[in-house]
């Protein structure tokens, strides 16, 4: 399914204050179901597809990525899509660009509480979810399960393990950091930039790897998911004039404002060989950026 679609993933080379990086493309890994994303939903929709399942059931906020990328990945392997979006006072407002995308392939969209979204993953909750939607096959918010990391250790290549030190991506749901973090070298360092503020997604990263090759900082996420600050926003900026590469504000901005910050205060070595993970998602750049 998938690989018959992947577009070649290439590497851009940029110079940080003396540093040598590369960002790995994958944001142009297909022009619509982007980044990381297509590697989580790579084996579920294989899995899906499988077990005899037309139907698909997912869950996002009002700007997820995951969300856009189901609805695509759903039209273009002929399943129907049912999204459950947080934020039930979203239903009497217009559409966003990543709702709107999602709508138009097809998928249709539920609004819920955000505290009948929050028990999105509780036994009780989605037992109740199969009662009502017993044909569909469930994709968990961001797409994160065994099979979304399973897909995300496909990220690195072989010479991605031999040729670099530290890898930084965006974290968001911790599946594909998950899947870094399991496809590295035990040589290398993982260094996620929580896309939250808090201390949970180390806690639940902790269950899904027993390897300790990684850390997550929230200390760029800039007040929280979705949130922005003018320093951000002036420095996804000034990067896409520098470099010309595309960055958006929830996830890929504020990585990589996160690692100049600390590039500049002198955390590294100046020989470390550092691979950014380019997530994609740009579906939900500002228009205004």
């Amino acid at each position: 399914m998938f690989n018959q679609i992947a577009q070649t993933i290439p590497y851009q080379q940029i110079t940080v204050e003396g540093f040598e990086i590369s960002i790995k493309r994958l944001d142009l890994v297909h022009p619509h179901i982007s980044g990381n994303k297509f590697f989580k939903l790579k084996y579920n929709l294989l899995s899906a597809q499988q077990q005899g399942y037309k139907k698909l059931l997912t869950f996002g906020g009002a700007y997820s990525n995951h969300i856009a990328a189901t609805a695509y990945a759903a039209q273009l392997f002929g399943f129907e899509s049912l999204g459950i979006i947080r934020g039930e006072e979203l239903a009497s407002k217009p559409l966003n660009a990543t709702l709107n995308t999602a709508q138009q392939f097809g998928m249709q969209l539920q609004f819920v509480t955000r505290e009948a979204y929050r028990q999105k993953q509780s036994p009780a909750y989605l037992a109740q979810l199969q009662q009502h939607y017993p044909d569909y096959y469930v994709i968990p918010e961001g797409g994160t399960n065994p099979l979304a990391i399973q897909g995300c250790t496909e990220i690195l290549s072989d010479a991605d393990r031999e040729n670099f030190d530290l890898i930084c991506c965006a974290v968001g749901t911790g599946g594909t950091i998950a899947g870094l973090i399991e496809a590295s070298h035990p040589q290398q360092y993982v260094l996620g930039f929580s896309a939250l503020k808090g201390d949970f997604l180390s806690r639940e990263l902790q269950q899904l790897t027993e390897k300790r090759n990684w850390q997550i900082t929230d200390q760029y996420c800039c007040g929280g998911y979705a949130k922005t600050t003018p320093e951000l926003l002036q420095f996804i900026h000034a990067f896409e004039q520098q470099y010309d590469i595309p960055l958006e504000q929830i996830y890929t901005g504020k990585m990589l404002l996160g690692l100049t910050d600390l590039i500049q205060q002198g955390t590294f070595p100046l020989d470390h060989r550092i691979l950014v993970i380019h997530s994609g998602g740009l579906q939900a750049r500002l228009a205004t950026l």
